[in-house]
């Protein structure tokens, strides 16, 4: 099935919007975001794109956001199934708010100039700051992730700069670490901004072999063993963990702003 995420803006929420509703369905889907849909001569060229996959058998999903109301009446005359995101929330919203809705306040409310820069700040902080390059900035995270190697603490950090404006550092607890008690000196002092990633020892092993086959890091054994430990860990000093093995990144983002009580940074 082949869906278009159509927007005279980045297309980003036709697309957000449009993968939750398409995320109860099991079936293989090919996405296609078309952004910036700003003129009729676009729109016009996109409906006869799609009306001749419709000829060809293949008639697409087309989920819009479009301000203008004569491009959104070309999307939506296209002979495909073309759904208005906007479309059946914006009436009742309108009569609880008592307030028309206006063609072009959807581009008004979009992401200001310090919510930006806040966000540019935290992933410059998350790419410093990641697998324990710097620590002496550590005074300035919000969060600081720590783990197994190959635990998901990269890109969970990423992801919470990326969507949340977080400053996320995060740190890699290895071997070396288990042979002293207690948390690594160095993390001592920021005690309540950390938080645990743990995964299942089989799931560690297939990606460290992805890394590294035939080696000590990702056997097996090697596997239980530190994930045995550092879980210890946490329970010993009543770190709060998670386990990231059957949970995409935006889901463990979501529940480590639950667990911490972190709120999206908007200035």
């Amino acid at each position: 099935m082949k869906v278009y995420f159509v927007s005279d803006g980045t297309a980003i929420t036709a697309e957000v919007f449009g993968s939750a509703i398409l995320s109860f369905f099991d079936i293989p889907i090919e996405m296609q975001s078309v952004p910036f849909v700003n003129t009729n001569d676009q729109a016009n060229g996109l409906k006869r794109q799609i009306n001749l996959e419709v000829a060809n058998g293949n008639a697409p999903l087309v989920f819009y956001t479009i301000s203008d109301i004569l491009i959104r009446e070309i999307i939506q005359s296209c002979d495909a199934h073309c759904y208005n995101v906007f479309g059946d929330l914006l009436l009742p919203i309108e009569k609880a708010l008592g307030v028309k809705a206006l063609p072009t306040a959807q581009k008004a409310h979009g992401m200001k100039a310090g919510v930006y820069d806040a966000r540019i700040e935290a992933i410059n902080y998350a790419l410093a700051n990641d697998d324990g390059a710097s620590i002496k900035n550590f005074d300035q995270a919000d969060i600081i992730l720590l783990g197994v190697s190959r635990s998901g603490k990269t890109p969970t950090s990423l992801y919470l700069a990326m969507q949340y404006s977080i400053k996320a550092a995060n740190y890699p607890i290895t071997e070396d670490d288990f042979s002293a008690p207690g948390l690594p000196k160095v993390l001592r002092p920021y005690k309540k901004k950390l938080f645990g990633l743990t995964i299942d020892p089989d799931r560690l092993h297939e990606i460290r072999t992805g890394r590294m086959a035939s080696s000590k890091y990702a056997s097996p054994r090697q596997c239980r063993y530190e994930l045995e430990e550092v879980e210890s860990l946490y329970r010993q000093e009543r770190i709060p963990f998670l386990n990231s093995t059957r949970l995409s990144v935006e889901e463990i983002s979501a529940k480590v702003m639950a667990e911490m009580h972190l709120v999206r940074h908007r200035q």
